[in-house]
């Protein structure tokens, strides 16, 4: 995050220092990826995905330690709790004593201050509690919990990398897109500034008798045929930009000057040695790779369900009326200590066993899913090589051909001036220049796409 900060920082200067005009800078690639990243919304959601997942690894490390809890509760009663009958008995055996007689008096007097202590004051009732629990033996239960929630972390984090890549491959495409459209319409405009020349020129020499009317329409009809690839090729460009400006999160009415310097530098094709050792770093293979974790994680956890559980827990208890002291209501802070070890032993779980092989079964299915995708990007990244390779070529070829169609052109001008060949070849000429040179710009642009496609299957967007 601080080498976008910093990123941000530069590209903050760079447009104060442009006054804020955003057609009169020159966005490099690198730029243009800069913006992507820092306005885009799906990115950032993404991290935001990677902090929970983060949050919930340490949770499920933080559930491996003790756990401290406090409870407390008050309680209000209208009445109180008597252990005795509130009436006393007055018969003893056979003989029933008169309660108006002084033995009666006597024993009515003992038993109310009997009945009296054995009286719980009930009106109010305060009970605390602080516990601390802590496991001692789950069958590996929170182990594998945690290294589920750790390879969810790393999926997380892989599929924030993958967005990032996903932004940069469709930045450089538009962008390489902006590029190619931008050197087309270059194209179209120098074709339809040749036609008009050669307008004029065949009009003077219509008018001097030396060409047809015929020859004039020719002329006249390339060059409207010239001048619909022209708005073509401008109306191209105006959605190639607002397609470039919709990746990096800027206005569609946003107005690039690309560096187009970098359409002629070509990246070699890697070789087969680096592509096998790269195949494991795209995204797909780590994802993969983590959900052959957590599928044989499931398994063990699925097996934890057949071992013991034994867990220790202690505490202070804290209660008014004190059951210490005859559920006295006194407030002396006087509570006592609790301490026990709680075994489960699973005997007879059919369906925990069933769930286990299950479980086993699925993380062999991944591990073979993942073998299989590994293969498949193997395939494609040698695909997208040799694609490459035979853009490279293509783009040899198109300059040969280019160059040749330059140079013939220029002849033909020279002999068309001269008188030495008809309107006809000249035109051939200027047409066979403009297929060549578009031919070289094709090859150019798909020789910078297949190198970004061949850097996002071998991990190196950047």
């Amino acid at each position: 995050m601080k080498t976008i900060h910093i990123r941000f920082l530069i590209l903050f200067l760079l447009f104060c220092s442009s006054g804020g005009a955003a057609d009169s800078l020159r966005y490099s690639l690198h730029q243009c990826r800069d913006m992507a990243l820092l306005n885009g919304t799906s990115a950032r959601a993404q991290e935001q995905t990677r902090l929970a997942a983060e949050y919930s690894r340490k949770a499920a490390l933080a559930a491996m330690f003790p756990r401290v809890t406090a409870n407390g509760g008050y309680m209000w009663n209208s009445s109180d709790a008597h252990l005795l009958p509130k009436e006393p008995s007055y018969t003893i055996g056979s003989v029933t004593i008169d309660p108006g007689s002084a033995a009666g008096q006597f024993i009515a007097e003992a038993y109310q201050a009997i009945y009296d202590k054995l009286t719980i004051d009930l009106t109010h009732i305060v009970v605390a509690q602080v516990g601390i629990t802590q496991p001692i033996y789950t069958g590996g239960r929170l182990t594998q919990l945690y290294k589920i929630a750790r390879a969810t972390e790393n999926i997380a984090a892989i599929e924030s990398q993958a967005k990032r890549d996903q932004i940069l491959y469709a930045v450089d495409e538009a962008y390489w897109r902006v590029v190619s459209v931008s050197r087309k319409k270059a194209l179209a405009e120098q074709y339809y500034a040749l036609l008009c020349q050669l307008e004029q020129d065949v009009q003077a020499a219509v008018e001097e008798g030396l060409l047809t009317h015929s020859d004039l329409l020719n002329v006249m009809t390339k060059k409207g045929d010239a001048e619909v690839k022209r708005l073509q090729a401008e109306n191209g460009l105006t959605l190639s930009y607002m397609a470039l400006a919709q990746v990096c999160g800027l206005p569609l009415s946003s107005v690039f000057v690309t560096d187009e310097s970098g359409l002629d530098e070509l990246a070699l094709p890697a070789d087969s040695n680096k592509i096998e050792a790269a195949v494991t770093q795209p995204s797909e293979i780590q994802l993969m790779q983590e959900a052959e974790k957590i599928a044989r994680s499931n398994a063990m956890l699925a097996a934890a369900g057949l071992q013991p559980n034994i867990v220790a827990s202690a505490g202070y208890i804290y209660t008014n009326p004190n059951i210490e002291n005859g559920f006295s209501n006194q407030w002396d802070g006087k509570g006592f200590f609790s301490a026990g070890v709680v075994v489960n032993l699973p005997i007879a779980h059919a369906d925990a066993i069933l769930r286990y092989k299950a479980a086993r079964h699925a993380a062999q299915a991944v591990a073979l899913k993942t073998e299989e995708t590994r293969d498949l990007l193997t395939l494609q990244t040698t695909q997208v090589n040799t694609k490459l390779a035979e853009a490279q070529q293509k783009i040899a070829l198109a300059r040969l051909t280019q160059k040749n169609a330059e140079q013939v052109l220029q002849m033909a001008q020279a002999s068309f001036e001269a008188g030495m060949i008809p309107l006809s070849e000249l035109m051939q000429a200027q047409t066979q220049w403009l297929a060549a040179t578009t031919e070289l710009v094709d090859a150019q642009t798909e020789a910078k796409t297949q190198e970004t496609l061949l850097r996002k299957y071998m991990g190196c967007g950047e």
